[in-house]
């Protein structure tokens, strides 16, 4: 089976799935313990990665007791420290915690996925486009954008957007619609060019995880609060693919309500 084969070659690249899961929450204390129709949001998300062939461990990384003894009960955790200011930090030390005590290493060639804690319903097929990036031998840092279809999410800054040249590759991303769109009214942007979004997902190779973690903050990160414009700023290539699906984040305790039955 893949999975076998990708975790007993030391020689093979292997994909580790972690996930970062904080309790605190400005807007939903406690997210990643939140109940959905008996399960846990974090529950389903760890059981929608593990669907996923490619990886070959899937672990939970968070800084709090009650989501780690939780999670304990079903899946694979490490707790983390609460310092850090965003999943990839938390990412990199639940990498270094576990190789401290597994004998099973991750190595620098091996590819972090680093998943979103608050996506119950993540397409396994996702996470496979997003391991295939990492096909060619030249991408260290991998994610996913979708073909944005309505002025709502074109002109809402909580959706990030993203421009890639014809390589794949991410040029910018911004909070901003981009690119403008000159001598065109706002009304008629969308269909007039193709815009995208940035699927918060990442994969890095272990070696360019250590490395970008260890940068330190750039303006336009600050102007935009988008930790990946710290990487594009020291000049770390961002590899792209376009996917279809959409999936769905949960943000607020009113976004259970508007979960659909049919995923449940």
């Amino acid at each position: 089976m893949l999975r076998s084969t990708v975790y007993f070659n030391p020689l093979t690249m292997k994909f580790i799935g972690i996930i970062p899961a904080r309790y605190a929450s400005a807007r939903f204390p406690g997210k990643p313990l939140a109940d959905i129709k008996g399960k846990s949001m974090i529950r389903r998300v760890v059981e929608q990665a593990s669907k996923s062939e490619v990886l070959a461990e899937v672990i939970v990384a968070t800084d709090d007791d009650r989501i780690f003894r939780h999670v304990q009960s079903f899946g694979k955790v490490v707790m983390t420290a609460k310092h850090h200011q965003s999943g990839t930090e938390r990412c990199l030390e639940a990498a270094e915690i576990w190789n401290k005590t597994r004998e099973e290493k991750i190595f620098d060639h091996d590819v972090i996925i680093n998943i979103q804690g608050d996506e119950p319903f993540i397409s396994p097929a996702q996470i496979q486009l997003l391991a295939g990036i990492f096909d060619n031998p030249e991408c260290n840092i991998a994610t996913l954008i979708k073909k944005i279809q309505e002025s709502e999410e074109l002109f809402n800054p909580n959706v990030v957007k993203v421009v890639t040249g014809k390589d794949h590759k991410a040029l910018y991303f911004s909070r901003s619609p981009i690119p403008f769109v000159r001598n065109k009214p706002e009304k008629q942007w969308p269909g007039s060019t193709n815009f995208y979004q940035h699927i918060g997902m990442y994969g890095y190779k272990m070696s360019t995880l250590k490395k970008i973690t260890a940068l330190p903050p750039s303006p336009i990160e600050a102007a935009e609060s988008l930790e990946q414009l710290r990487w594009l700023h020291a000049h770390f290539r961002i590899f792209t693919a376009v996917t279809s699906e959409q999936s769905i984040s949960v943000d607020t305790p009113e976004d259970l309500e508007k979960i659909p039955d049919h995923l449940i």
